[in-house]
């Protein structure tokens, strides 16, 4: 055999390269990837999937905005993400993400739990039981924590999650019982925590 290194490929070579490149690109588009299955989604979508830059939400006033994410805390424990209440034994891990309102006025802590099984769902008046918040520095959720949050929601179905959520004001005012926004202000908790785990499982 005589080295053909350095030899530029026959005219019939290229032909078949550009053929092979073509016939990729079309089995690709026929057979697409498999999607994973909803209780594997968790970790084999990329983060940006599981949690979106932007949601579309309604304000507590009722104005339709924008929640936009302020950060992506690490993957934790369930102890440690959510409140002792807001979930059940046999949650494997938590995922937490920020969101602010497009008018940076609310923030939110969205919380996934993953479980080994269905989750209940929950709704209570107040400060339920929820995720544990998680403040981002230098944007709006930098002074979001426990003593922030007003009220929060929880959204489970048959799927393998629990996505909770905790609201509160990005001027860092503490929650004090009988505000008068908090029923408006769980509602846009709940919206939020809706579409989150809609994408997630539909």
């Amino acid at each position: 055999m005589h080295d053909r290194s350095g030899v530029p490929p026959l005219p019939f070579e290229v032909d078949v390269y550009h053929l092979s490149v073509v016939l990729i690109s079309i089995m690709s588009a026929l057979w697409p990837p498999p999607v994973p299955p909803v209780s594997e989604r968790w970790r084999a979508w990329p983060v940006a999937r599981v949690f979106p830059v932007t949601v579309p939400g309604v304000s507590p006033s009722g104005a339709r905005v924008t929640y936009v994410l302020a950060g992506v805390a690490p993957e934790a424990p369930c102890r440690v993400a959510f409140q002792a209440a807001a979930v059940r034994p046999g949650c494997r891990t938590a995922l937490r993400a920020t969101y602010a309102d497009s008018t940076q006025t609310f923030v939110a802590t969205v919380g996934i739990a993953v479980l080994d099984g269905p989750g209940p769902g929950g709704h209570a008046a107040g400060r339920p039981a929820t995720v544990r918040p998680v403040a981002f520095p230098g944007g709006p959720a930098e002074r979001f924590g426990d003593r922030q949050y007003f009220t929060g929601a929880l959204v489970a179905s048959g799927e393998r999650y629990l996505v909770a959520t905790a609201a509160g004001y990005a001027d860092g005012r503490s929650y004090q019982p009988g505000d008068n926004l908090t029923p408006r202000l769980r509602d846009a908790a709940r919206q939020l925590a809706a579409a989150l785990h809609r994408a997630l499982t539909r």
